[in-house]
């Protein structure tokens, strides 16, 4: 698996605007090949314009070929309008995933 990683600072007053693109973005990718997640993260400071995104894929290919993807592409043209600024796109190789698996998750008790 490979990881597609992304910074973003983006313009003061558009945070709204780049969380409700970065949603249109997530409909988009369920329906690329190899695409596995989409995590977007915001700067420690609630007022923060820094985000970062990391996508992973299962493969290279898949994650290049989501760049010829006309819909995937307009979206991602979008999201980088609400930003002043935004890094490379790089990839990484991803060593280990490991996300919670909710049906164990169910079954534990809460502490309180």
């Amino acid at each position: 698996m490979v990881a597609r990683v992304t910074h973003y600072r983006i313009r003061p007053g558009k945070i709204e605007e780049f969380t409700t693109t970065v949603k249109t973005l997530t409909a988009a990718m369920d329906k690329l090949k190899g695409f596995r997640v989409l995590l977007v993260l915001r700067g420690e400071d609630p007022t923060s314009q820094d985000a970062m995104a990391i996508s992973v894929w299962d493969s290279a290919d898949d994650m290049k070929d989501s760049d010829s993807n006309t819909h995937y592409y307009h979206v991602i043209s979008k999201l980088i309008s609400c930003c002043e600024s935004f890094s490379p796109m790089h990839e990484q190789e991803v060593l280990l995933t490991k996300f919670a698996d909710p049906k164990a998750a169910s079954g534990k008790k809460k502490k309180g």
